[in-house]
This record gives structure tokens, sequence and C-alpha cells, in this order.
């Protein structure tokens, strides 16, 4: 996954890089793409466990879409209870189209399905779709949205139900239809296409139904739409959910592999289309996401900043170029040209890293414990700021020792340049010194601590022009990034370092999850009022994943 963050109207993002032995060698002027490499999450999020069954490893692999399709203003109104009635009355109109072929698809799945036990089933699913129709006739009358019905299919939900219908009749590429196939087998498959086109739907809205279930406030009163999130996070339909994943997984046992392949751009397709859905509802209302979408680039100017290493990287820069310098050194019965800067052998590199990067682990944890306060208190930014002084001196003498140690001298730049890919970023970090493209060790030390880090942000906004308001969304992951995470209109923290969760609770800073968070500012938008963030306010959002920024940022 790459997130790309355009030009305009946002300002060029901002990365920093200082701590735990980081030297980004990049220079700002080597860059030129708008591309961050993906963090660490979301390569483990790609990772999916084979032996579940083959619906829940879909649902693993494509979680980014129903994290897409939470936060759509539609979804994050709806959960926060002041989507505006005029929408609703139209996404239950859009719907009911859904449903509708919903209940056919079922009908030629159940026809193509050879299984006795699965004949059933499908019949079963059918039947709460039915029920769900009649849920949305209730909906009609207790809201009083009578004409929904009657209201034309749109453009989204047509690119879906096409799909749908399409799909269960046999219409998929390289595939038959109903009417042309020669063996019940072959209409099997035709099953099991359809059902692979809708069990995405399915868990989604059960996924939506307990998320938005879970928010849910007794002391705020009756949430307006309380009878719809009843409807899709109850057990009965949550079973049918399972239901029909269990179904797919049933119908899928004997396909190859070809075919599981064309069940899962079905899935993906089918996830992306209701995504699509979502979004192209009609919302008119002041909304908190995505935040682009009230940025107004005449009167504000909006600046992404984000921590190097571990944030938008896969690994430590450090441990990369480790790695270059130890597999580029000589070997100890090499022998080294006069010309060229002498170097260790590969050897005595590893050794050297080895015992340096094991003394900077205990040192840091040692260093962390004698600033963290006994007993927590109230939000304090200044005595935060003092305690964070002492991690920079201990920053700063790690840093010192790896220059003494010359394990990164001889570094070419071009390798360096290879390792970094950073591009059209605005960098912010420590450099090495060259000679002739060769690395001489030395580090020229402009971002090694949390105060160096948090100075350069607040330099950075105060040379930005007068002409427009800065609001300023920082993404960090450690205790390096605390200062500016707090001195930044939004904080995110991406990760789970623990270190940084248990300085920053001591001083009385909250974490929140982006997406509770958002609700709970989105409820503060009555009246026509857009939302209003500050910085210094002691809270910090928490993200599991790049996705989840994305789609708060930029939406879709």
């Amino acid at each position: 996954m790459r997130i790309l963050f355009p030009p305009n109207p946002i300002k060029t993002p901002t990365l920093f890089n200082s701590l735990r032995l980081r030297f980004n060698s990049l220079r700002s002027h080597c860059a030129n793409s708008m591309a961050v490499p993906p963090p660490k999450s979301a390569m483990a999020s790609a990772v999916v466990d084979n032996e579940v069954g083959l619906a829940r490893r879909f649902w693993i692999k494509f979680k980014r879409e129903s994290i897409f399709a939470m936060y759509t203003p539609f979804t994050l109104c709806l959960a926060a209870g002041n989507l505006k009635i005029e929408t609703f009355r139209d996404y239950i109109a859009q719907d009911v189209h859904f449903l509708k072929a919903f209940a056919h698809a079922y009908e030629l799945a159940e026809d193509c399905a050879d299984d006795d036990d699965a004949k059933p089933v499908i019949s079963e699913l059918r039947r709460a779709v039915l029920q769900e129709l009649k849920m949305h006739d209730s909906f009609v009358k207790e809201w009083g949205l009578q004409g929904a019905k009657e209201t034309p299919i749109n453009s989204a939900a047509v690119k879906y139900t096409d799909f749908l219908l399409a799909t269960a009749s046999g219409k998929v590429e390289g595939v038959k239809g109903p009417g042309k196939l020669a063996t019940p087998f072959e209409r099997t498959k035709v099953a099991a296409y359809t059902l692979g086109a809708m069990t995405p739907c399915m868990r989604l809205y059960a996924f939506l139904g307990k998320e938005f279930k879970a928010l849910l406030d007794p002391s705020e009163g009756s949430h307006p739409y309380l009878k719809w999130i009843d409807s899709y996070s109850s057990k009965s339909f949550q079973a049918s959910a399972v239901q029909i994943e269990e179904l797919l997984d049933k119908l899928s046992v004997s396909l190859t592999g070809e075919e599981l392949d064309i069940i899962e751009k079905l899935y993906h397709q089918a996830m992306k289309l209701e995504i699509e859905f979502f979004s192209a509802q009609s919302v008119v209302q002041p909304t908190v996401v995505p935040l682009i979408r009230e940025h107004n680039p005449a009167e504000d100017r909006l600046m992404i900043f984000s921590d190097f290493d571990l944030t938008c990287t896969v690994v430590d820069s450090s441990a990369i170029l480790a790695e270059i310098a130890i597999v580029t050194a000589p070997k100890s019965d090499q022998h080294q040209p006069e010309n060229q800067i002498a170097r260790m052998s590969s050897a005595d590199l590893r050794n050297t890293w080895g015992l340096l990067s094991r003394q900077y682990t205990e040192e840091y944890e040692q260093c962390i414990e004698s600033i963290v306060p006994t007993e927590k208190g109230v939000f304090d930014y200044e005595n935060l700021l003092k305690a964070l002084e002492k991690l920079s001196d201990f920053e700063r003498k790690a840093n010192n020792r790896v220059t003494k140690s010359e394990v990164l001298k001889g570094l070419n730049l071009e390798d360096i340049k290879r390792a970094g890919g950073l591009n059209e970023l605005d960098v912010h970090a420590n450099e090495f010194t060259f000679e002739e493209s060769i690395s001489t060790g030395d580090i020229v030390k402009k971002v090694e601590s949390p105060i160096d880090k948090v100075k350069s942000f607040k330099d950075i906004l105060k040379n930005c022009s007068n002409d427009r308001k800065n609001l300023t969304v920082y993404i960090g992951d450690s205790v390096g990034d605390l200062l500016c995470l707090l001195e930044a209109d939004i904080g995110i923290v991406i990760g789970s370092s623990s270190s940084l969760r248990r300085v920053a609770t001591q001083f009385g800073v909250s974490f929140v999850p982006l997406f509770p968070g958002l609700v709970k500012k989105q409820k503060e938008c009555t009246d026509g009022r857009s939302p209003s963030w500050k910085g210094l306010t002691g809270i910090l959002y928490t993200v599991n994943s790049w996705a989840e920024i994305h789609a708060f940022i930029l939406g879709c």
C-alpha cells in the first residue's frame, strides 16, 4: 500500500528523522515523487493465515476497504447520529434496489447449487433479505420517508446491482451462462461466484453494525438511527453473515486455484463497489471526514508532518544503513586500495554495530524509567518538555558514539539513495558528510532529539506566510515524536510503542482511537458548524494502519 499525497491543496508532507540511532542521509533536494513507503502494520496485515476459511481470509486481506467504507461522510454521520434525515431517506431508497438485487441473486444461486445442504441455506438467506426489505418499510413509516421507494436508482447502486446480477447469471469472464452450463458442477461454480460477490457486503454491514453499536452512549439519550444499528448488530444478522461465509467456504472446496482467484476478484470488486455506494450518498452537512473536504485552500493551509522510521517505513533506516555498510565492507583478508577511505572489515562492523545497538537499547530503557513520574498527573506540557530534555541528552550521547565508532564510514551515496526512496518530500533529518560520494562517517546533527524535532516543527510553521491559517497533522510512533504530536492540531499515533504510551500517560496525555474520536467530533458539528481542531489539548488519536490515516485525510 502506498499513500499518495497530492501537491495541492496540501502542502508537501514533511518527514522528520532523528531517534534510535536513525540516520537518514537523504537530503530534501534528492526527492522527486510523493510516494510514501508502507508502514510495518500495513505489511503485517497482508499476511493471511491459510488455516482460516476462504471468506475470512478475503475479509482480512481486504480489511483496508472496510476501513474506507467506515470513514465515509455518510457512515460517520450515521454513527454520530446527526445524519440529515433527507440523506438517510435517499440511502434507504437506494438500499431497496440493493436488497431486491440480493433477493434475485439468491434465487439464481439456489437454482445453480446442486448440494442438498446448500439449497436450504441459500433459501434461508433469501428470506432474511426479504425481512430486511420489510425493515426498510418500517423505516419509511417510522421516519415519514414516504416516497423513498419511488426514488430512481443512482449510478453507484446500478454498478453494484448490475455487477451482482451479471455474476449470478454466469456472466463472469471465462465462465459460461447458466443456460449453457453442461454439468451440475459447472452450475455450482456459478453459485460460488455469486456468493463471492455477496459475502463481503453481508460481512461489511455486520462489521459496521457492531462498530456503531459499541459507540452508543446511553447518557446521550436515544440514537436517531438506533433501529438501523440494532438491526445490523443483531445476533440474527451476525449469524447470517457467518452463514453465507461458511456456505462460500463449502462451495469453494472443490474449485481450482484459478477459480478461487476469480472468487477473490469478485469479492474485492464487491467491496470496492460498496465503498463507492456509501461515498455516493449525498451528504450536504459539515463533516470531519475527509479532512480535506472542509479544507478551504484560500483560507487555510493543510500541512502534514510525519516521523520517518517505522512510521512510513517498514524498518529503521539505521538497520538498513548498517546492513549496507556491512555488506559493502571489505572482508578481513581483503586488501583495501590506498585511494579509498579506510574501513573496518565486515565482521568487525557487524560486531561493533551489535554492541552499539544493545547498549542503546539498555540505556534507552533506563532513561525512560528515569523520566517517568511515579504517579499519573493531569496534562502538563511544560513538565513533559523538561523530562524530554533528559532524553535529548541521551540521544546526543548515543549519536556521538556512533560517529566515533565509524561504523557508517564508507557508505556510497547512490546505495543510500536507493535504500531510502523518498522523493518530493520536505525531509528534515541528520545528514552524512561525503567525500566524492563516499560517507566519512561524520554526521551533521540537525534533528537528533525530541527537542530538535519540535523546534524544526515550529520553525517550519513560523516560516509560512501569514496569508492563511495553518491546520497541522503530525503522524508519529515514538517518544521522540511526542512533543510534535501534542503541538499539532491533530496528532496521530501509529503503532504500539509501549514507551510512548507510558511516558505520555503519566504526563496526563489521553489516547483515543481515531474513529470513535471522529464520531465524537462529528457530534459537535451542529447547526451547520464546521469541525474545529487545535493542538496542546493533551489528546492524541491512535490508528492501526495507514488506511485509517488515508481515509481520514483524503477519503476514498
